[in-house]
């Protein structure tokens, strides 16, 4: 009775296992995301952010020291070149000046008694000469009469020229002065008043902020600076559009035109050894801004390459192996599974490496590997990794300059399967048979039936 059990029970494990190798061979190795590629316009852009500036803006520092003693402004106050602005007091200044024109006044009065000298010296001269001539005085009078003229000719050369000497100190006192008066050098807005009336003006010296009394712009032309990142500062070129967004005004986007590039780098510390380079790039805006204010956060986008009717691949589905693949990249199948993989390979145009190891126990000279980048394509299930050469990157999709065609049907993810994919596996489409697995894309989304 227990034979009778048995042979039918065996039967069956025996059915089981042959039909579990019998399907085996349409198991497949992971569930992934297709699209097919096709043509589409890209827009490579440059993300940065920054504040907003005036084109034009100047620094106002005093050229004299001493209490300011009127203050004709205010923030925010427009005003026109050579309008006043603020005065220093000007009493030492001043001072300055009258004791120097009492010092020339001086000084001219001397030259009139060394020039009174010099006449007299000349005529004792002029006496002497005559008195040689007629062998009445000797020739060591005379010698000294010669010598005492050319003395006081010397005296009176010297007045002369401290007189000039008097006369280019009081230019510069009063060239100083008029420092005391601090008017607009250009026409704008007062964007920053630093001093009060009363407080004391310090002289500014090799740009010191410190020293800066205010700040007059021109807001009729208004800047982005925004610093871009090293990386990416090399695909920016005088001329390029760029769309400026400005945190003050959230609904609103600004046209704009690169206008300078940075040579030196903007170096930020971002760790206890860590350093960031960036660059600063310059961004004239067009038109007016109301109520702009210098100092305002903004970012920019700016459009560093554009290509109509590129073929493109979405960003994920790039991915990097070591070229040319070896053994351990591929996956070989057995079987039935073999048979349908050559197939579907040989047909679109591929096939699977053969191991081509030495047997023989000949030295080879081992191949030199690199990294390269490419995409996985699809046949019948079937995957093959193909190098592409990448162009620019848009918001979704890198421009594909060579290795593909429009048409041809890719994987593009998930990231974690393509991260180990192997050159000829089995695949099944995420959603295919009727199901959808996570993180496939939305229906009709590029998804072919092969």
């Amino acid at each position: 009775m227990k034979k009778k059990i048995l042979i039918p029970l065996a039967a069956i494990v025996l059915i089981a296992v042959v039909v579990s190798i019998l399907t085996s061979g349409d198991k497949t190795e992971a569930k992934v995301e297709t699209k097919v590629i096709g043509l589409k316009d890209l827009t490579a852009m440059v993300t940065c952010s920054g504040t907003i500036q005036p084109k034009r803006k100047v620094d106002v520092s005093a050229n004299a020291m001493g209490t300011i003693v009127y203050l004709a402004v205010v923030e925010g106050q427009r005003v026109k070149q050579g309008d006043l602005l603020m005065e220093i007091d000007p009493f030492e200044y001043d001072a300055a000046v009258q004791a120097l024109e009492a010092t020339i006044n001086s000084a001219r009065a001397d030259l009139k008694l060394t020039e009174a000298s010099l006449d007299k010296a000349i005529q004792d001269r002029d006496r002497a000469e005559k008195l040689f001539e007629g062998e009445i005085t000797s020739e060591e009078q005379l010698a000294t009469a010669r010598t005492n003229a050319r003395i006081e000719a010397a005296r009176v050369e010297a007045a002369r020229h401290r007189i000039s000497q008097y006369q280019a100190n009081l230019s510069k006192a009063r060239h100083d002065l008029t420092k005391v008066t601090i008017t607009a050098p250009m026409t704008g807005v007062i964007t920053r008043l630093n001093v009060e009336e009363g407080e004391n003006a310090i002289m500014g010296t090799l740009n010191n902020p410190g020293t800066v009394l205010l700040v007059i712009a021109d807001l009729g032309t208004m800047e982005a600076w925004v610093e871009v990142d090293e990386t990416e500062v090399v695909k920016v070129e005088l001329g390029q559009t760029s769309l400026v967004e400005i945190d003050a005004f959230p609904n609103q986007e600004f046209t704009g035109t690169v206008t300078e590039i940075g040579n030196s780098p903007l170096r930020v510390r971002t760790g206890a050894s860590r350093e960031a380079v960036d660059f600063e790039v310059k961004i004239t805006l067009e038109g007016t801004l109301p109520n702009i204010r210098p100092g305002l956060s903004a970012k920019a986008e700016i459009t560093v390459a554009e290509r109509g009717d590129a073929l493109a691949v979405p960003l994920g589905s790039v991915t990097v192996r070591e070229w040319p693949l070896d053994n351990g990249d591929i996956r070989v199948y057995s079987g039935s599974r073999a048979r349908k993989q050559k197939a579907a390979l040989e047909e679109f145009g591929f096939g699977i490496e053969d191991d081509d190891s030495d047997t023989t126990g000949a030295k080879t000279e081992e191949v030199k590997r690199e990294e390269i980048e490419g995409v996985f394509i699809l046949k019948d299930g079937f995957v093959k990794f193909l190098p592409v050469e990448i162009g620019i990157a848009g918001e979704d999709d890198f421009e594909v300059l060579s290795g593909l065609d429009a048409g041809q049907t890719i994987v593009t993810g998930p990231f974690r399967i393509l991260r180990t994919l192997k050159d000829g596996a089995l695949v099944e489409k995420l959603g295919g048979k009727g199901k959808r697995g996570r993180g496939s894309s939305s229906a009709g989304d590029g998804e072919t039936e092969d």
